[in-house]
């Protein structure tokens, strides 16, 4: 974790069974984007981008599987055991790591803005998010 951003507040998510598990530094305001791209569709996936150090892995790193498809850069992570991506690296900021929100418990008084992104033509919108990471 950052420790050097005192206006963080922690919270903790994972996947459904529980295997994995991970700990998050957010800022009281969240920016999160939903995709429309064909794994994002499927799945109702919803995009909290977080910097590297604001994000910590628990426990469950060896039930983790990964997935890649299409260019292979974004390394799309489940659990092995209930099939849940919890979180992934993100073809749009391989230097960070986009949570599923819907996995994050979230504490009170966090505000979360919503939006949307034309993922199914990423190339054409990809500056529109580049600069998205809470």
């Amino acid at each position: 974790m950052n420790p050097s951003q005192k206006d963080r507040i922690e919270c903790e998510g994972g996947c459904h069974c529980g295997a994995v598990r991970f700990r998050l530094a957010l800022p009281p305001r969240i920016e999160v984007r939903r995709c429309n791209c064909s794994i994002c569709r499927m799945t109702g996936y919803q995009h909290l981008t977080v910097a590297q150090a604001d994000f910590e892995l628990l426990e469950g790193s060896d039930d983790l599987v990964e997935y890649r498809f299409n260019t292979g850069v974004a390394r799309h992570l489940f659990c092995r055991r209930c099939g849940i991506k919890s979180f992934y690296v993100p073809r749009s900021h391989p230097e960070a790591w986009s949570v599923h929100l819907a996995c994050v418990e979230l504490p009170d008084g966090v505000e979360v803005n919503w939006g949307d992104f034309d993922g199914a033509d990423w190339e054409a919108h990809i500056g529109e998010i580049r600069d998205i990471v809470n």
